[in-house]
Protein backbone atom coordinates (compact mmCIF):
# COMPACT_ATOMS: atom_id res chain seq x y z
CA UNK A 1 0.00 0.00 0.00
CA UNK A 2 1.44 3.26 -0.94
CA UNK A 3 2.09 6.15 1.17
CA UNK A 4 0.73 9.45 1.03
CA UNK A 5 2.92 12.24 2.14
CA UNK A 6 1.55 16.09 2.36
CA UNK A 7 4.24 16.41 -0.71
CA UNK A 8 2.27 13.90 -2.82
CA UNK A 9 -0.17 15.93 -4.74
CA UNK A 10 -2.53 14.28 -7.08
CA UNK A 11 -3.28 15.94 -10.33
CA UNK A 12 -7.24 16.81 -9.32
CA UNK A 13 -5.92 18.50 -6.24
CA UNK A 14 -3.55 20.97 -8.25
CA UNK A 15 -6.18 23.74 -9.57
CA UNK A 16 -3.14 24.65 -12.50
CA UNK A 17 -3.27 21.09 -13.74
CA UNK A 18 -4.76 20.76 -17.64
CA UNK A 19 -7.26 18.23 -16.78
CA UNK A 20 -10.28 18.87 -18.94
CA UNK A 21 -10.97 18.64 -22.59
CA UNK A 22 -12.63 20.92 -24.78
CA UNK A 23 -16.13 18.19 -25.06
CA UNK A 24 -15.63 17.88 -20.71
CA UNK A 25 -15.37 21.78 -20.40
CA UNK A 26 -18.18 22.66 -23.09
CA UNK A 27 -20.34 20.01 -21.22
CA UNK A 28 -19.66 21.38 -17.99
CA UNK A 29 -20.54 24.68 -18.64
CA UNK A 30 -23.07 23.99 -21.35
CA UNK A 31 -21.53 25.91 -24.08
CA UNK A 32 -20.53 25.48 -27.82
CA UNK A 33 -16.73 23.62 -28.32
CA UNK A 34 -16.65 26.44 -30.89
CA UNK A 35 -17.12 29.38 -28.59
CA UNK A 36 -14.41 27.95 -26.01
CA UNK A 37 -11.80 27.30 -29.35
CA UNK A 38 -12.79 30.96 -30.19
CA UNK A 39 -11.61 31.86 -27.32
CA UNK A 40 -8.26 30.20 -27.37
CA UNK A 41 -8.13 32.05 -30.81
CA UNK A 42 -8.52 35.80 -29.66
CA UNK A 43 -6.45 34.96 -26.71
CA UNK A 44 -8.75 35.26 -23.58
CA UNK A 45 -8.18 31.74 -22.74
CA UNK A 46 -5.18 30.07 -23.38
CA UNK A 47 -5.35 26.41 -22.85
CA UNK A 48 -2.43 23.76 -22.58
CA UNK A 49 -2.15 21.44 -25.12
CA UNK A 50 -1.24 18.12 -25.14
CA UNK A 51 1.71 16.78 -26.93
CA UNK A 52 -0.95 15.64 -30.00
CA UNK A 53 -2.11 19.49 -29.56
CA UNK A 54 -5.82 19.18 -27.73
CA UNK A 55 -6.30 21.53 -25.33
CA UNK A 56 -7.04 20.50 -22.02
CA UNK A 57 -8.34 23.13 -19.15
CA UNK A 58 -7.37 23.05 -15.58
CA UNK A 59 -9.94 24.57 -12.68
CA UNK A 60 -8.85 27.62 -12.92
CA UNK A 61 -8.78 27.80 -16.78
CA UNK A 62 -12.40 26.78 -16.36
CA UNK A 63 -13.88 29.20 -13.94
CA UNK A 64 -11.84 32.00 -16.15
CA UNK A 65 -14.52 30.50 -18.92
CA UNK A 66 -17.38 31.19 -16.81
CA UNK A 67 -16.18 34.73 -15.94
CA UNK A 68 -15.78 35.46 -19.96
CA UNK A 69 -19.26 33.96 -20.45
CA UNK A 70 -20.74 36.30 -17.63
CA UNK A 71 -19.07 39.42 -19.54
CA UNK A 72 -20.16 37.80 -23.60
CA UNK A 73 -23.76 37.65 -21.28
CA UNK A 74 -23.21 41.37 -20.91
CA UNK A 75 -22.56 42.48 -24.30
CA UNK A 76 -18.97 42.92 -24.35
CA UNK A 77 -16.35 41.51 -27.18
CA UNK A 78 -13.63 38.74 -27.32
CA UNK A 79 -11.37 41.62 -27.89
CA UNK A 80 -12.92 43.92 -25.03
CA UNK A 81 -12.65 41.04 -22.53
CA UNK A 82 -9.28 40.47 -23.36
CA UNK A 83 -8.44 43.60 -22.57
CA UNK A 84 -10.15 44.01 -19.40
CA UNK A 85 -8.55 40.13 -18.63
CA UNK A 86 -5.08 41.96 -19.04
CA UNK A 87 -5.88 45.49 -17.51
CA UNK A 88 -6.69 43.14 -14.10
CA UNK A 89 -3.53 41.02 -14.48
CA UNK A 90 -2.21 44.36 -14.35
CA UNK A 91 -3.82 45.93 -11.64
CA UNK A 92 -3.02 42.53 -9.28
CA UNK A 93 0.73 43.49 -10.66
CA UNK A 94 0.84 46.68 -9.15
CA UNK A 95 -1.07 45.90 -5.79
CA UNK A 96 1.75 43.72 -5.38
CA UNK A 97 4.57 46.45 -5.61
CA UNK A 98 2.34 48.33 -3.45
CA UNK A 99 1.91 46.24 -0.82
CA UNK A 100 6.33 45.77 -1.28
CA UNK A 101 6.31 49.28 -1.08
CA UNK A 102 4.36 49.25 2.19
CA UNK A 103 6.17 46.72 3.64
CA UNK A 104 9.29 48.35 2.80
CA UNK A 105 8.06 51.81 4.44
CA UNK A 106 7.30 49.94 7.42
CA UNK A 107 10.60 48.49 7.83
CA UNK A 108 12.50 51.76 7.31
CA UNK A 109 9.78 53.73 9.97
CA UNK A 110 11.00 51.02 12.57
CA UNK A 111 14.54 51.49 12.07
CA UNK A 112 14.26 55.13 12.40
CA UNK A 113 12.38 55.10 15.99
CA UNK A 114 14.73 52.11 16.93
CA UNK A 115 17.94 54.58 16.19
CA UNK A 116 16.02 57.14 17.41
CA UNK A 117 15.19 55.32 20.92
CA UNK A 118 19.53 54.89 21.09
CA UNK A 119 20.06 58.56 20.26
CA UNK A 120 21.01 59.57 23.80
CA UNK A 121 18.92 62.92 24.55
CA UNK A 122 21.08 65.89 24.08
Amino acid sequence: MAVVTPSSVLPFDDEYAPLYSVGQVASMLELQQAFLRRLDEFDVVRPRRTDGGQRRYSRVEVGRVQYVVGLTREGMTLAAIRRVLELEQQVKALEGQVETGRRRIRELESRVRSRRASVPPM
